[in-house]
């Protein structure tokens, strides 16, 4: 078992566990609407199946919102 820290809180996860996997694990709502941040680095979509996360990483799950003009 590993910490991680998701979104400002700690969670305890098994290792080994990939960012996509983590994506279902925390049941993230649109995840193709969302945005990775792992140690503060965005990821590719593309990389999300290969990057490994490690004890102590820290990833931001993040939406981006269109604004409209009044």
């Amino acid at each position: 078992m590993a910490q991680i820290k998701v979104n400002g809180e700690i969670q305890v996860v098994e290792l080994p566990l990939n960012v996509s996997e983590l994506i279902k694990l925390n049941n993230v709502e649109q995840p193709e609407m969302v945005s990775v941040q792992v140690n503060e680095e965005f990821v590719d979509r593309d990389e999300w199946n290969s990057i490994q996360l490690k004890e102590n990483d820290e990833v931001d799950f993040l939406y981006f919102m269109g604004g409209g003009a009044i």
